[in-house]
């Protein structure tokens, strides 16, 4: 064992032994401090001179729960004997059996595998605000070292199904409150506290709890199964592609039924299927492709430090410039709205009160903070505020000369530190620069719809060959500091995201001219999983949005495009998707958008002047094909984005993927998926529909070269012969 990673003892005169958990900077549970728990314990058991045991962590922290990447191992080795053996995962049961009492002195955190080990304790002292909680579904699996079991038994059934599903972790406050903390005490007082706890369970005088016995909060068998049950059918509805949610609640059930020994078991048993599971396989790259963007080679690695951005100017109020704005104030960062007249301004600054003030009404933020965030905002009509900005962004619609005059004048009237940053999701930004002598500090700061919501948490940060590395490197900090994940990405039309995703739409207007119904699609899609079909999608973006992104993806990518005459008839129409109410859908206030058939005229249309149905008949075509033939030209792109080195690692693009499109994260992402799926398979459809339908499915170099050799397509360049990486 590392002298990092390690697991202290040490006896004290009053014959407590102290077992401390040192695994910085969280204890995370790896298999050297389970196998030296283990070892401890079975010391304690053996010597005369310890009376009881108080189990801490190192550093204010109890534990992390268990080392996530001994799971991302199995996954990329495909070998499951490193898990914990079931001896090991038994040590909870050896704790909770021990013939001398032990306390668990909790602080900072207890999460996952941490918790459960607390679990096992006779007693749970906390210090205050520590967080205790089960997230491991999170991951696609379930508690592993005995939560299932124990964590129902001390804080009743409805409650330890709530923190598990949500895996939304509670403070000792309510612990206490629940009975799953005994007592609370300031951090200075934890371990004198627990150490006299346990002497006292030890003499009788505190109880000496086995949580694996209780039964007292669970209640009788039919009031627990009629909980399961009502759990059982939430999950149904709400999470039908997470298998780790009915695990849990089955295995619950078990241990109720059986005894909690017996849970215990068919946990292990259950956990270890789970960890080698598509969705655990998801869920944990996309736990890790998150926490290694911000490794940036060249920006993150050679010693620069953050410049503090005070002041950041906005241009344009519109929906994305007033959700950029929203972001910025709720950070604490003072912003400068520039609009053209008062009357786009102050429809801006009411679009941000708005924002900000339903965050209150939603219970999301103190009205005291609303007032003071707003107090940053200021609305203004022309340039002279922009003197002494740190940072501007531009967020004005999809127009070239506009963006070009607008960063020509920045350049003459903001200070020479000042960083210009666009927030348009498709345009070179080479071609936005052109007539500047600022190119390196010229970035694109690429945010997604509804920037300021916390779900959007994506922010795609576009460089070009000349912007400074110092620029990057603030961008990136800004996006931390408004709770945003940066991933920065190379500059070329549409960027990583927008770029991989525009054969999406135009896939499900071929299909919709060969045939297949509309509505099907959509139904389709979101049973995938993502949020909704593409034709809805567009509906809610707006037609102009639609029309303005494929001219700039037919410019740049001539000869791999579908364009279907669909779109004019409807804008021809007097359709507009969502801003008017009208479009493949029907939008009433209040109820949810409905399907309108009054569509299908120009649909039929649409197909007649498209004329690409076999024989002028719609084609035959099952469920999966049509997902397939809408997402895999999506991951055929992916393969040129990946090519073309327009992101670092292929997980950037991944989870660049599942933030800024909502693409499934228990699918880990376009590339993830596109390997489980197999890159063979993906190649041989492209192939076949290539020959029956054209171009627009023609298969990439990249992806034929990966599919014939049966490498990865998340495999580095070095991986094949060829590689032209550019960043």
């Amino acid at each position: 064992m590392g002298s990092s990673v390690k697991v202290d003892f040490e006896v004290g005169n009053d014959g407590v032994a102290i077992i401390t958990m040192c695994n910085p900077p969280v204890n995370a549970l790896a298999i050297p401090i389970i196998m030296g728990l283990k070892e401890r314990f079975q010391e304690v058991a053996k010597r005369n001179d310890v009376k009881a045991v108080v189990l801490t962590g190192k550093g204010g922290r109890f534990s992390g729960g268990f080392d996530i990447s001994v799971m991302q191992k199995v996954h990329q080795t495909g070998d499951a004997s490193i898990l914990p053996d079931v001896s090991v995962e038994l040590l909870v049961n050896l704790i909770e059996d021990s013939k001398k009492p032990v306390v668990a002195a909790v602080q900072g955190l207890a999460l996952g595998g941490g918790l459960e080990l607390a679990l096992g304790c006779h007693a749970r002292i906390a210090a205050p605000g520590s967080q205790l909680g089960l997230p491991e579904l999170t991951l696609g699996i379930i508690p592993g070292f005995g939560g299932t079991q124990r964590l129902p038994r001390l804080v009743g059934l409805p409650k330890a199904i709530d923190m598990m599903l949500k895996s939304k972790p509670i403070k000792s406050e309510e612990g206490k409150k629940l009975g799953l903390i005994d007592e609370i005490v300031s951090p200075e007082e934890l371990l004198r506290v627990s150490r006299q706890w346990a002497l006292e369970i030890g003499e009788r005088r505190k109880p000496w709890i086995r949580t694996l016995h209780r039964t007292d909060k669970i209640g009788s068998l039919s009031e627990a199964r009629e909980v399961l049950k009502t759990a059982r059918q939430h999950v149904k509805k709400t999470a039908p592609h997470l298998p780790q949610q009915q695990a849990c609640l089955d295995v619950i059930e078990h241990g109720i039924v059986h005894g909690g020994y017996s849970g215990v078991l068919r946990e292990a048993e259950v956990f270890k299927q789970l960890v080698l599971s598509d969705t655990a396989k998801g869920l944990i790259h996309v736990f890790f492709a998150q926490r290694a963007i911000s490794k940036v080679p060249g920006v993150s690695d050679i010693g620069l430090k953050p410049r503090n951005l005070k002041k950041v100017a906005v241009i344009g109020g519109g929906l994305m410039g007033s959700g950029i704005a929203t972001a910025l104030i709720l950070s604490n960062i003072h912003v400068i709205l520039k609009e053209v007249n008062s009357q786009y301004l102050e429809k801006g600054i009411k679009t941000i009160e708005g924002n900000v003030r339903g965050l209150v009404t939603r219970g999301k933020l103190a009205k005291n903070k609303a007032d003071g965030a707003l107090l940053l905002l200021k609305g203004v009509l022309d340039y002279s505020e922009f003197k002494d900005v740190d940072m501007v962004i531009e967020a004005v619609i999809e127009n070239v000369n506009l963006k070009q005059t607008i960063f020509s004048d920045l350049e003459k009237i903001c200070p020479p530190h000042c960083i210009l940053a666009t927030n348009t999701s498709t345009i070179d930004l080479n071609v936005i620069g052109a007539k500047t002598r600022s190119e390196d500090r010229i970035v694109g700061a690429h945010f997604f719809s509804f920037a300021y919501l916390i779900i959007s948490i994506a922010l795609e940060i576009v460089r070009t060959k000349k912007t400074s590395a110092q620029v990057i490197l603030d961008l990136i900090t800004v996006g931390k500091i408004i709770n945003k994940s940066p991933v920065v990405v190379g500059n070329c039309t549409g960027f990583a995201v927008n770029r991989t995703f525009f054969p999406y739409s135009q896939g499900a207007h071929l299909l919709v001219n060969l045939g297949v119904d509309i509505f099907r699609i959509d139904r389709l899609i979101s049973s995938f999983g993502l949020p909704m079909g593409p034709f809805q999608l567009q509906d809610l973006a707006g037609y102009g949005v639609a029309v303005a992104v494929s001219k700039e993806f037919d410019g740049s990518f001539r000869g791999r495009t579908y364009k279907s005459p669909l779109l004019d008839l409807m804008i021809k129409s007097g359709r507009n998707g969502k801003n008017n109410g009208k479009g493949y859908y029907i939008y009433e206030k209040g109820s949810k958008p409905k399907p309108d058939l009054s569509i299908l005229p120009i649909v039929e249309e649409s197909r007649r002047l498209a004329n690409i149905m076999p024989g002028g008949k719609p084609i035959s075509i099952t469920d999966q094909e049509i997902v397939e033939m809408i997402l895999f030209p999506v991951v055929n792109e992916a393969c040129r984005v990946l090519d073309e080195g327009i992101v670092i690692r292929a997980s950037d693009l991944d989870i660049a993927c599942v933030l800024g499109m909502s693409f499934p994260n228990y699918r880990g992402g376009v590339v993830f998926w596109a390997d489980l799926v197999g890159a063979k398979h993906v190649y041989n459809s492209l192939k076949k529909w290539s020959e029956l339908y054209g171009n627009f499915y023609k298969p990439s170099r990249y992806l034929e070269e990966r599919a014939i050799q049966g490498i990865p397509l998340s495999a580095p360049a070095s991986a094949t012969p060829r590689s032209k990486a550019r960043l």
